[in-house]
């Protein structure tokens, strides 16, 4: 499978950042914008996985290790 690639700063961007893109797309869907707010959860929701399990496509693809060495 991936290895780690994503950790400190990195991840921590990625949590708080997810958390907020939730709530934003959260906010979205109750003022009736459904494209905005589904944008958002959907992107919140991919920065929030990749900070929970450590791995990320994108940093994959780029050769981008954020990752302490273990």
């Amino acid at each position: 499978m991936f290895e780690k690639n994503v950790g400190g700063t990195d991840r921590t961007v990625r949590f708080v950042g997810g958390a907020v893109l939730l709530l934003a797309g959260v906010v979205a869907l109750s003022h009736r914008s459904k494209q905005n707010g589904l944008g958002a959860l959907l992107f919140g929701a991919g920065l929030l996985a990749s900070a929970l399990t450590q791995r990320c496509t994108v940093n994959k693809l780029l050769g981008i290790d954020t990752c302490p060495a273990e």
